[in-house]
């Protein structure tokens, strides 16, 4: 080989050590800066717990609960977005944390372009002190902002079949889930043990029961103030028997105030409510007597009756294929207790098929009729598939 060309060839032997140096070089700058990045990423997310859930349906029938009015008697079949919550909750200290739930539903405007287009708004957005005990008040915690109201959160942790639609005392109008205020919750005498939480339910676990109260606007998390006037509300429940019946509960729920309009009409709420829950079975039942109610559309006497079951067959008969639950559900409201010819009277029934856990990924089945006893208006009726996703 001439020399020049031994020379060419080294010369172009040290360029590529130096083009494979460089490149050497260039890329663990880069892996640094990603690694740096990747470590802001992590520490930003810290403390940070995210979660969704979907109510995904298909419905078929007539009246209200189809996108009508009640007891109108015309057939409709539709898909419907019923509900979709991103939630995103942040720990910040020990002792507080910070919570927003995005909610996701078809808007129901009447007579305009936005009927049953897809709406954005929040459902909670509050902070979380968490407090010390305090005497027989065990791991009480202070909400504040769009913040939880003391009942449909303890109830809808006992009938888990939300995706079926509202409950009792929501479905007739009487208030909703959330306001803005301050909500005070606690555990009675410490917590029922791990395996009852583990098998039955850890919501509310308090050994003695719970208790929760608190002040709000009154409008309701979908509604602004139209008074000056603030609510108060207050649940107590109690376990009388956690060593012998450690299902059994029961509940006492009030509010008093008055309804969202100017002029201000009064609303006050009772609620006496009654629990069992076990491996196999759940069964509540509850009273409801008030006058008026959250939105301030009248201050009528009222009284209605519930009654809820859950036959869990995956738990009374072990099968790996054995995934369903076996649902029911009564309702009877009176809107105006001075008017003879106004009841109305629910039934429900449905199965559910879980994909994973019980109560989270599943799909239900479910019947759902309203018979009417106000002349004229027909049964409002609906067959209704609901895909539930949970995270």
């Amino acid at each position: 080989m001439k020399e020049s060309t031994k020379k060419r060839l080294l010369a172009v032997i040290a360029g590529l050590c130096c083009l494979i140096f460089l490149a050497g070089t260039v890329f663990a700058a880069e892996e640094e800066v990603l690694q740096k990045d990747i470590e802001s990423v992590v520490k930003a997310l810290k403390g940070f717990k995210f979660g969704l859930l979907w109510y995904l349906s298909y419905q078929n029938g007539e009246g209200k609960d189809v996108g009508g009015s009640a007891g109108d008697g015309i057939d409709r079949n539709r898909f419907a977005v019923k509900r979709g919550y991103f939630r995103a909750t942040k720990e910040f200290m020990p002792w507080f944390d910070s919570h927003i739930t995005l909610d996701v539903t078809q808007a129901s405007i009447k007579d305009s372009s936005l009927s049953d287009s897809i709406q954005v708004r929040i459902k909670y957005l509050y902070g979380k002190f968490k407090l010390p005990d305090i005497g027989f008040l065990i791991k009480p915690n202070l909400e504040v902002g769009v913040v939880h109201m003391p009942w449909l959160d303890f109830e809808e942790n006992l009938n888990f079949y939300r995706c079926q639609d509202t409950m009792f005392i929501e479905r007739n109008g009487i208030f909703n889930s959330a306001d803005a205020g301050i909500t005070f919750t606690a555990l009675l005498s410490g917590e029922m043990p791990k395996d009852y939480q583990g098998k039955v339910n850890s919501h509310y676990a308090g050994r003695y029961g719970s208790i929760q109260a608190g002040i709000y606007n009154g409008g309701g998390y979908a509604a602004s103030e139209k008074n000056k006037n603030k609510v108060l509300e207050g649940r107590l429940t109690l376990r009388p028997l956690p060593d012998v019946v450690p299902g059994l509960q029961l509940t006492y729920f009030g509010t008093t105030g008055k309804g969202n309009t100017d002029p201000e009409v009064n609303w006050t709420t009772n609620l006496a409510f009654g629990s069992f829950e076990s491996e196999p079975i759940v069964l509540t039942g509850q009273y409801y007597w008030g006058k008026g109610q959250q939105n301030g559309a009248n201050e009528t006497e009222k009284d209605g009756y519930s009654f809820f079951t859950e036959l869990k067959l995956y738990n009374m008969f072990k099968d790996p294929m054995n995934r369903f639950s076996v649902i029911g559900r009564y309702d009877h409201f009176d809107p105006d207790t001075n008017n003879k010819d106004d009841e109305n009277t629910r039934y429900i029934a449905g199965l559910a098929y879980y994909l994973d856990k019980p109560h989270k990924n599943m799909v239900l089945l479910d019947y759902d009729t309203v018979d009417y006893k106000q002349h004229g208006r027909s049964d409002d009726k609906r067959i209704q598939l609901t895909l539930q996703v949970a995270l």
